[in-house]
């Protein structure tokens, strides 16, 4: 049986991760192939469990250590119970959101070190990566509006941080696809959402050439 295929999309809040991925998954099944949608954190029993714990911390909320320990082993459990055994039985995998999500957040705008998140990467999931890592990236006026629109002044633990460590953490995007180019395909955000969708399929055409489901 022929391996699936691995993609994340990435990015900053507002950036329309979880409609390209549900745009692509459809995009996908109309080519064939079985399609498994999922979320980081999240994906497993488990690691939604954890998921619920981040997004809605007990009491102060967690440490900046201590969330990144949280996402990996919530992404640990995604790798081995979820993941792997789709790619295994051929199916095709979207997760919105990956390993480089830790690395923008807790490694570059939690200020802990991009060293730090791989190393926890390396021993929870054995430095597993998608065949393809979509970064996608909407300017900061746009997403501000966007947010308002989503959230309606209701924002989780993480989401709701200031705008400046947000800033953070699209730099630190930035500053990951510039420096590993092998890593990232970059997309434009902007626009609506079947434009962008077009921008995602043509960055995924060196997956799909010669496609057979």
């Amino acid at each position: 049986m022929t391996r699936g295929k691995f993609i994340a999309l990435e990015g900053g809040e507002g950036t329309g991760k979880s409609t390209q991925a549900r745009l692509l998954a459809a995009a996908l099944e109309g080519r064939g192939h079985k399609i498994v949608i999922t979320r980081e954190p999240g994906g497993t029993e488990g690691a939604e469990a954890i998921r619920n714990l981040l997004l809605h911390p007990p009491g102060k909320g967690w440490g900046a250590r201590a969330e990144a320990l949280l996402f990996a082993a919530a992404r640990s459990d995604h790798v081995e119970r979820l993941i792997r055994p789709a790619l295994n039985e051929g199916k095709w995998v979207i997760c919105d959101r990956f390993v480089d999500s830790s690395r923008a957040y807790q490694g570059g705008a939690g200020g802990l070190g991009d060293d730090a998140i791989r190393a926890l990467h390396q021993f929870g999931s054995e430095g597993f990566r998608p065949d393809m890592t979509l970064l996608i990236q909407v300017p900061p006026s746009e997403i501000a509006d966007r947010l308002a629109t989503r959230d309606n002044g209701v924002s989780d633990a993480i989401g709701g941080r200031d705008a400046a460590y947000h800033e953070r953490v699209a730099q630190a995007f930035a500053a990951l696809a510039a420096s590993e180019p092998q890593n990232f395909c970059v997309i434009d955000g902007q626009g609506n959402p079947d434009t962008v969708h077009q921008h995602v399929m043509a960055a995924l055409e060196p997956l799909l050439a010669g496609d057979a489901p």
